[in-house]
């Protein structure tokens, strides 16, 4: 049994860590169902039940992973970025392309587009395009 305090108290009788608990003013709760003998902790069983849920929820939650691109971008630059978009889609998480402009470049918006369309067709059979943005020049791509 291990106590409110993390400290091992070792085996003890089901009635004693039944009074130990009541004492503490928490709850005796079997953690660990072993073959032998089993885990008992003392502590408050709703914060438990809440941590463990929210623990649920964390791993539950897809990431978004983040790309920005610039229109005058290199083939190997590319290849990389492509390359690494598809192991996160592979691995379940969604990726965001973002092409930014500075300067002279938003006078050639379309070379943008063509590139957001590029990478669309690049990642066509690993992902599905969740949203498509020309204004703002992002595209958010998930797992297909």
């Amino acid at each position: 049994m291990i106590d409110h305090e993390n400290n091992n108290r070792g085996l003890i009788n089901t009635y004693e860590a039944l009074q130990l608990a009541e004492k503490a003013g928490l709850d005796l709760v079997v953690v660990s169902e072993s073959k032998d003998v089993p885990v008992a902790k003392i502590l408050d069983y709703g914060k438990h039940q809440y941590q463990q849920k929210k623990r649920q929820r964390q791993s539950a939650k897809p990431t978004v992973k983040e790309v920005q691109l610039r229109p005058n971008i290199g083939e190997s630059d590319y290849a990389l970025r492509i390359e690494r978009a598809i192991q996160w889609l592979v691995k379940g998480d969604s990726v965001k392309f973002q092409i930014r402009l500075r300067g002279r470049e938003h006078q050639h918006r379309e070379l943008a587009i063509k590139l957001l369309d590029r990478v669309v067709a690049d990642l066509g059979q690993n992902g599905k395009v969740q949203s498509f943005d020309q204004r703002s020049l992002i595209v958010q791509v998930i797992p297909a």
